[in-house]
């Protein structure tokens, strides 16, 4: 059994490795494989694992032992599924694995945003608190959590997590889903009653026909003056452009985002110059803990797919 991996270096590095994919097949490990070169590397594969890599119907045309392929992420938006299904390929993703890692990241953004640490740390260590005439200088402005309206923006495994959270600091919490959801403390509303009452406004959906461009002029401006917007679910959800203009006019305080539209960042990306504007580079799901839990859901998935009953199956 011939395991290709394609873009290791997504997930694995000197704390999380691979060893437990060995003891199931011959693996061949790339860092990083360009969509050009997938089809030629692949070709002689019977498991595929990948996070991004695009695998279309171009770049799988020449895997004809294909039988299985593993994702290292939930999402699958980057394989052709209708490909697979003609071609019997069964497609299994890796579900819930960064549940509280993302919920974690979240809740850093937004206390990053209302307590200022990292500029609290620039002042201590550029020296500015020793010259300081009193022991706690106001240089910046700090804010409480508790009595906070939090609007959450889907409300699955990740957004019912940060409402948990939000719930512990006594904010008051929204949320709005596609489908009915009951959550203890929650108050699920109407998207536009939440971008009104809401201080802070954290996505938590899948990117999908209705989601992709939700946050765009028109739900910036129907947001609070003054709030917060944060991102940790895909890119795409938003409006970049609208988001720097909702920044830039000052009707937002602020946003706080992990994610973008095209990834790494391109040199052009309007968000870098923006005002208010915390930003990560897409790594709200990569604690070491989360990745070795991605790592043994993978290798289970295609342990029992090789058992003969496939697990977290796409198709």
């Amino acid at each position: 059994m011939k395991i290709v991996i394609t873009d290791a270096q997504t997930v694995l590095d000197d704390l999380v490795n691979a060893d437990e994919l060995y003891k199931l097949g011959e693996v061949e490990q790339y860092g990083l494989l360009k969509y050009e070169d997938a089809a030629e590397k692949i070709a002689d594969a019977d498991i595929v694992v990948c996070n991004k890599t695009l695998l279309d119907s171009h770049s799988l045309r020449l895997a004809k032992n294909l039988k299985y392929i593993g994702l290292f992420a939930t999402g699958y938006n980057n394989v052709d599924i209708d490909y697979c299904r003609k071609k019997g390929i069964t497609v299994c993703n890796a579900g819930s694995y960064s549940t509280n890692a993302v919920a974690q990241h979240t809740f850093a953004l937004i206390l990053e945003h209302f307590n200022n640490t990292s500029n609290y740390d620039s002042f201590v260590h550029d020296g500015h608190w020793k010259r300081s005439k009193t022991f706690s200088p106001f240089v910046y402005p700090m804010y409480e959590l508790a009595g906070k309206t939090m609007g959450i923006v889907g409300l699955g495994s990740i957004g019912q997590a940060v409402s948990k959270i939000a719930l512990a600091f006594n904010m008051r919490v929204l949320a709005f889903n596609r489908s009915e959801r009951r959550v203890e403390g929650v108050e699920c509303v109407e998207l536009d009653e939440l971008l009104a009452a809401s201080d802070i406004v954290t996505v938590h959906c899948p990117l999908n026909s209705d989601s992709e461009n939700m946050f765009d002029k028109t739900a910036f401006g129907k947001m609070k003056q003054g709030a917060l917007f944060v991102n940790t679910a895909r890119g795409a959800v938003m409006n970049e452009q609208d988001l720097y203009e909702a920044l830039q006019s000052g009707w937002l305080g602020g946003a706080a985002i992990d994610t973008l539209r095209v990834e790494p960042m391109e040199e052009s990306c309007i968000l870098s110059e923006a005002k208010n504007c915390i930003m990560t580079p897409h790594i709200a799901w990569a604690p070491v803990e989360t990745r070795r839990r991605l790592m043994k859901i993978v290798t289970d998935n295609i342990r029992c797919f090789l058992n003969g009953s496939p697990t977290n199956r796409i198709v």
